[in-house]
């Protein structure tokens, strides 16, 4: 008789539709480390997609999301490769959002993801080098390549009536990408770089850096640096001596947090983030306000579009496995199809269901090309009177 029972409930499923999947989403961010002030809102963000997939009721016939997230330190790419690993092997995850620096990204993806056939959708790893690094198809990312960067910090510099600067970089493979990208293009705009150095994180003291930077002078300082780290450390040091009052900032300096850190000290520096503006951006502002955090913070657009991606190849595919749902995600996030905002994604999830073609613009403006990565817009930015204030989007 339970045999009979057993049967019969298998049927009836079976005639009612496929069973609900749910879906485990691993987020991999420096929640400790050289960037761990933008992580909390990078990881609200990613949570509030799983949780509005979730809500609607559907996800791959009902499923829900849980989040499991894992703290890759940013900088420590044996770490970070631990932490996806614990992802992978024993949390079991269906994707990953992260990661977040461009070494430990590279690091987990070769190490961990590419051979376990895993998705990884990162939100902020900007390094041009992940542009040809061999990811069989399984890394994505909703922040363009630095390379793109460059240029648009070149174009801002150079507005602003600025012939030659000093450049001081993280010594790692976001900074040292961004800060060759940047030289090529200002240099070919006929700007004159006075020295192009780097620095190391978790230092006491940036004297000496300081003072190479300042013999060769320049009339302002680029920063590509962290804002938790020796970045900050930079500007301090070259404050306190007077050796720059000018600096330009990339995105791993753009927060609040550098704000918090040297208010109205800033008065005459400037920079760039990834941003995109509109009806997108604006939605999804106004739902992290209403969900408790601050939607314009660094990247915590990105980190839900890439949340978003990973859900909607899922039903695209009506897979949660990585190995095929991959080959969605390039479908989901670019045209044709109906446009898709922040909010949205209830209707995404239902036309995605139906074979219906959307056109994944999110709040970050997504489009993905060439090898899986965002075309890319930014924000520029100055810090008039102790405030981060947009000035445009390019």
């Amino acid at each position: 008789m339970n045999r009979f029972l057993i049967a019969t409930a298998v049927v009836a499923l079976t005639a009612g539709g496929a069973l609900a999947q749910d879906v485990k989403l691993g987020v991999s961010l420096g929640f400790t480390g050289p960037l761990e002030s933008m992580a909390p809102s990078m990881l609200k963000g990613a949570e509030l997609a799983a949780k509005e997939a979730s809500d609607s009721g559907k996800l791959l016939e009902g499923g829900t999301v849980t989040v499991v997230q894992a703290d890759n330190t940013c900088a420590d790419a044996a770490a970070s490769v631990t932490a996806v690993e614990r992802l992978v092997t024993s949390e079991k995850v269906n994707g990953i959002v992260g990661g977040m620096c461009s070494g430990e990204t590279i690091a987990s993806l070769e190490r961990v993801a590419v051979p376990n056939g895993m998705v990884m959708i990162a939100p902020s790893a900007t390094s041009p080098a992940l542009s040809t690094i061999d990811d069989k198809g399984f890394f994505f990312r909703t922040a363009p390549s630095d390379a793109r960067q460059g240029e648009v910090m070149a174009d801002i510099i150079t507005e602003r009536g600025i012939k030659n600067v000093a450049v001081t970089y993280t010594n790692n493979d976001y900074g040292k990408g961004l800060a060759d990208s940047f030289a090529e293009a200002f240099k070919a705009k006929g700007g004159s770089i006075t020295i192009n150095a780097p620095h190391d994180d978790g230092k006491a003291d940036y004297s000496a850096e300081v003072a190479a930077l300042a013999s060769a002078g320049g009339d302002a300082l680029v920063v590509a640096g962290y804002v938790d780290q020796g970045g900050s450390g930079i500007v301090r040091g070259s404050l306190d001596s007077g050796a720059f009052d000018t600096f330009v900032f990339t995105d791993g300096m753009v927060t609040q947090a550098l704000v918090d850190k040297f208010g109205t000290e800033l008065e005459h520096s400037f920079g760039q983030n990834p941003s995109a503006e509109g009806e997108g951006r604006d939605a999804f502002i106004a739902l992290a306000r209403d969900a408790g955090f601050e939607g314009s913070d660094a990247f915590a657009a990105e980190s839900y579009d890439a949340a978003a991606l990973i859900l909607l190849a899922m039903q695209a595919a009506k897979s949660t496995d990585p190995r095929v749902y991959k080959d969605k995600v390039m479908d989901v996030a670019n045209a044709p199809g109906e446009k898709i905002m922040p909010g949205q994604l209830a209707r995404a999830l239902e036309l995605v269901a139906a074979g219906t073609d959307i056109d994944y613009v999110g709040a970050s403006a997504v489009e993905l090309v060439g090898p899986g990565e965002s075309a890319g817009s930014y924000r520029e930015v100055e810090f008039k009177g102790g405030t981060l204030t947009p000035v445009r989007t390019r």
